[in-house]
């Protein structure tokens, strides 16, 4: 059997609205049950981990990331990126080389799996290659974007439920649409109402669950009134005063909590290579 690493590792929070990094932590190496604990406290209480300067192939990529949970699987009628009926990869490919997802443009801030029932609590992604420039990530604290809302405001949007529309079932030939006012297309997959104000189920704190760009709608508003409620939403969080932004070093790993997180990618030179390697962790349905 292999033996457990005892060698302690640092914790130290970033000077940032979130996060913290860890280091002296082998990931490719067994990690003893206490320690695994520290890292699923300090998630709680930083929202993203940076494990700096690992070695890792997909085989201890995969053994380290399900100490935090099982492999996220969507139902085929919801599909998620790199999904295929019947088929979900252990590992996707965040590149845009050799097969990869996503390309080489900005991704604006989201939380992953949205639409779905249940989506992923969480996601590690391992740093293989990195452009000379571009293609930083941006992890935001959705609980302090919460708390820094008008008392009115929190009130307002306290029970709301919102739909998130799957981007993946979209037409791509059509221009997307920031919020769902049109009711007479119909639609081709089932859709997921989920809390606008997200309970996280570790923490108990409370969440803004909304994306930046998504196309949305609010259940029980009349859509002008949705709209202009969203529009409001989403210029509130996108304050840098909410947002960590990481330079990616090769063998950094980010495991990110997408319960208390949305997450932005920079655009980056198309002629240059990006490769990471992603893990997402299975959710619960949000309340």
């Amino acid at each position: 059997m292999p033996t457990i690493a005892k060698v302690d590792f640092q914790i130290t929070p970033l000077d940032a609205p979130l996060g913290a990094v860890v280091t002296g932590l082998d990931a490719s190496q067994p990690v003893a049950p206490k320690r695994i604990l520290q890292l699923k406290q300090a998630l709680r209480d930083y929202h993203i981990l940076i494990f700096k300067n690992q070695q890792l192939s997909d085989e201890q990529l995969l053994n380290f990331s399900f100490y935090f949970g099982a492999l996220f699987v969507p139902l085929d009628e919801t599909p998620v990126l790199a999904s295929k009926p019947g088929e979900t990869p252990l590992i996707i490919s965040v590149s845009n080389v050799d097969g990869g997802y996503t390309g080489t443009g900005e991704l604006t801030f989201h939380s992953d799996h949205k639409w779905t029932p249940y989506p992923s609590s969480g996601s590690l992604l391992y740093a293989v290659e990195i452009p000379s420039q571009g293609g930083n990530t941006y992890w935001l604290n959705t609980n302090l974007a919460y708390e820094t809302l008008d008392i009115a405001t929190k009130e307002r949007i306290a029970d709301l439920q919102l739909i998130t529309y799957n981007p993946f079932l979209q037409d791509r030939n059509v221009p997307r649409n920031l919020y769902r006012s049109n009711k007479s297309i119909p639609l081709i997959s089932p859709v997921f109402p989920h809390p606008l104000v997200r309970t996280h189920p570790e923490t108990g704190k409370k969440h803004l669950y909304l994306d930046a760009a998504t196309e949305v709608e609010v259940v029980g508003l009349e859509a002008e009134e949705g709209a202009v409620l969203i529009e409001q939403l989403r210029q509130h969080l996108n304050q840098a005063q909410f947002y960590y932004q990481h330079k990616w070093s090769i063998g950094d790993i980010v495991y990110w909590d997408n319960q208390a997180t949305v997450h932005y990618r920079e655009a980056f030179p198309a002629n240059e290579r990006r490769v990471l390697k992603r893990v997402s962790l299975a959710g619960s349905r949000p309340f």
